[in-house]
Formats: structure tokens, C-alpha cells, sequence
């Protein structure tokens, strides 16, 4: 930590906003405005916390009031030349934590933002980024209020800057991936041993708040749903318990530090013993088709060619279809301060698209064989000078 609580000193954040005026300039900007959404969730927080360390705590969004509008939704506005200004939900921040100096703070952040930036007497286009976020109806507010502006969507010009990870970057994901590690260990020896998934997840997420993390959710399945990704869809674990010979799978995932997510899943048998010579050849085929993935990986390969190697490999065992598998065609994604691109999907990521050093992934196969279930396996990573650097070390079977 820095003497002032952060994890990132100012040079950190200092580098990041000169990379984004960069870019800014690269695409024409002079003005953007960053939106996210944090208040006990971490799915669209990334944006402004890479530029501010802001996280709301100011839950509540679809809840206004005569006082309050758009809680939970803060932003950050970006002009070349000038720091970021962070437009905050919330009062009473501790300045000592945030990266600017320059905070405003608002009951209602969209209307706010937007005066802002009619005040500003702009006439070219504002870059917005964060149009999957902002909904409908704060973005009528904000026509409403500065009507003159000219509203130019640019949702990837911070996601383009975080896509490589500074050498501190690197290190909080090392350490949030030491606590998924420990939390799917504990998970998924649980559910060897036959215990309930809520126990077994219990025992997970103990290891993840201990170490400094939060859970985004613990997904469990067993026996006969094992086809399914999970159960329960809203909790995503059961009370129920596996039996001897089930197979069992179970994935830890969410920000595990400093708001870095990590994902690792594993799949394994109930009391160690599998049931066949096929179901114990189904499993570990899923875990060689993310070992092998991975051995394809390094700077400057085409993310595309990786992707229809892994789908290669699942032909060539003879993988049938399942939910997981179609709900997620790819073998992975990119990491960082949630999911990101590239996505290591032959029909999900482009011809351009290339590993390079410094990126953070997860890799992953859901692999099925009828009669049999599916087995998933996911390891996250760090892409080095000459392959990849695991984040994760659970074992990938838990048998001999």
C-alpha cells in the first residue's frame, strides 16, 4: 500500500491518464465523459476505477426520489490537457483515496455531469463511453439538459488502454489469483468429500472476504444438472449434496483484489473414484483442451487461430453440445477489472486480434460426451514474453 491507503500511487494513475489523452487524441476527442456503475456491484465499475479509485457505496439504482436520481451511477469527465474530474453519487468521500484531486460530488449524477458539460460551450462531439450502462432513462435527463451537445459513443476508449496491465496491474491479479486458488481449493474439496454445495461454497467465499476479496458469485452443480451451469441460478449453489461417484464442478469468480476479477473453475468426481474408465477420459479430455489452448498462446499469435484450435480439439474428441458450451462459445476472454475482450472465440473476436504481452486471461472448455455430462475446467493467466504466466494453481484433477 501507499502512505495514503491506495494500493496504485499517483504515478500509476498518472500514466494511465496520459495513455487515455493518447488515445483521445488519436480519435479525435478533446472531451469524454466515462460512465460506470459500482454500488455493491463490479461489473461496469472498471472504467472509473482504473482512472479514480472511486467505487460507490450509494446502492439503489430505479429507486429516485425527490432528492435523489440515478444513485449508484458516477462518471468521470476527461478533457486533453486537464486531470480527470470525477462527478461522484455520493458525499463525504475520502479524498486521501481517490486518484484526482478534482471531485464533485451529486444527488444526481446524470443531470449534473451533463450541465457540466453544456457549461463547457463545446462544439465538437463528447466521447461517451459506458452506452451499455447508462439507462434509457438517465440518458433522456441528459438530452434534456445539455441538448446541445454532440454525443459521440466511444465504449472502448478506456477498455483499449486497460487491456495491457502495468507491471502493478500484473502484481494485484498475482495476488488475487493466490485467493481464488485457495477459495476453489476449499470448494471444490468440499464436494470431493461429499459435502452440500452451500457448505462447500460457504468454505470458499470464508477464504475469499478473509483475504480481501469479494465473491461475484460461487457456481456449483452436480450429478444429475451437471449439463447445466448451475442449480440454482440465483444463488448458483444448492443445499443438496453429491453422492459418491457423481461428477462435481464448482468456479470462483469476482474481484478478488483491488477490484481485479479472477474466474477459475474445475471439475472432479465425488469421493476421488470415478464411476468409468470414460467418465474419468471425459474429464481429464476437458482439462488437456485448456492445457493445450493454452500451450498456443503467446505474443503476436492471432487470438483467432488459438480459438479454432481449441474448437478443433473438441471435434476432434467428439464434444457434444451443452449449456455451458453454448452459452459460452469461446475458450476464453480477457481479464482485468471484469471480463474483457479479446474473447478466444473463432465467431467472437476479429481477424486483427492478437495476444500480446502484459494481457490477463482466462482460458477455458465446457466438454461433453452423452451419456456422460460435461466436465468445465478454467485457468487464468498473465501472457509473457514467451507464453503465459498461470495465475491460478488449483490442480487441474484431483485424482492421481
Amino acid at each position: 500500500m501507499t502512505p495514503l491507503g491506495r494500493f496504485f500511487p499517483d504515478e500509476e494513475y498518472h500514466a494511465r491518464w496520459a495513455a487515455v489523452e493518447a488515445e483521445m487524441k488519436r480519435r479525435g476527442l478533446e472531451t469524454a465523459v466515462v460512465f460506470g456503475r459500482s454500488g455493491g456491484t463490479n461489473d461496469r465499475c472498471g472504467d472509473v476505477l482504473y482512472l479514480t479509485n472511486f467505487f460507490s457505496t450509494a446502492s439503489g439504482q430505479g429507486y429516485d426520489s425527490p432528492i435523489f436520481e440515478g444513485r449508484s451511477f458516477n462518471s468521470v469527465l476527461l478533457r486533453v490537457g486537464q486531470p480527470p474530474e470525477l462527478h461522484a453519487d455520493e458525499p463525504g468521500i475520502r479524498g486521501e483515496l481517490i486518484a484526482t484531486d478534482r471531485i464533485v460530488s451529486s444527488n444526481r449524477p446524470f443531470r449534473d455531469i451533463a450541465r457540466a458539460v453544456g457549461d463547457l460551450g463545446i462544439e465538437g462531439p463528447v466521447g461517451l463511453v459506458g452506452s451499455d450502462v447508462v439507462p434509457l432513462r438517465y440518458w433522456n435527463v441528459m438530452r434534456e439538459e445539455a441538448p446541445g451537445i454532440d454525443w459521440k459513443i466511444e465504449d472502448d476508449l478506456i477498455l483499449s488502454v486497460r487491456r495491457i496491465k502495468s507491471a502493478r496491474e500484473q502484481e494485484a491479479m498475482r495476488i488475487g489469483g493466490a485467493t481464488a486458488s485457495r477459495a476453489l481449493n476449499r470448494f471444490i474439496e468440499g464436494l470431493i468429500m461429499g459435502r452440500s454445495e452451500t457448505d462447500a461454497a460457504a468454505d470458499a467465499s470464508h477464504e475469499v472476504v478473509k483475504s480481501g476479496g469479494t465473491v461475484h458469485m460461487l457456481p456449483a452443480c452436480h450429478g444429475d444438472l451437471i449439463n447445466q451451469f448451475v442449480a440454482n441460478p440465483i444463488a448458483s449453489y444448492t443445499f443438496s449434496s453429491p453422492k459418491e461417484g457423481d461428477l462435481v464442478r464448482a468456479w470462483v469468480y469476482g474481484p478478488m483484489f483491488e477490484g481485479y476479477y479472477q474466474d477459475p473453475g474445475r471439475t472432479t468426481v465425488c469421493g476421488r473414484k470415478p464411476q468409468s474408465s470414460e467418465q474419468k477420459e471425459m474429464v481429464e479430455t476437458g482439462a488437456r483442451i485448456v492445457e493445450a489452448v493454452m500451450e498456443q498462446i503467446r505474443p503476436g499469435r492471432k487470438v483467432k487461430e488459438v480459438a479454432r484450435h481449441g474448437l478443433e480439439l473438441s471435434r476432434q474428441f467428439g464434444a457434444e453440445s451443452n449449456q455451458m458450451a453454448e452459452k459460452w462459445p469461446h475458450f476464453g476472454h480477457g481479464l482485468g477489472l471484469f471480463f474483457e475482450r479479446p474473447y478466444l472465440g473463432v465467431e467472437m473476436c476479429s481477424d486483427d486480434d492478437v495476444f500480446e504481452e502484459g494481457m490477463a486471461l482466462g482460458v477455458e472448455a465446457f466438454f461433453g460426451l452423452p451419456g456422460l455430462g460435461s466436465a468445465g475446467f478454467e485457468q487464468n493467466m498473465l501472457v509473457s514474453a514467451d507464453g503465459v504466466e498461470p495465475l491460478t494453481d488449483t490442480p487441474m484433477l484431483f485424482w492421481d
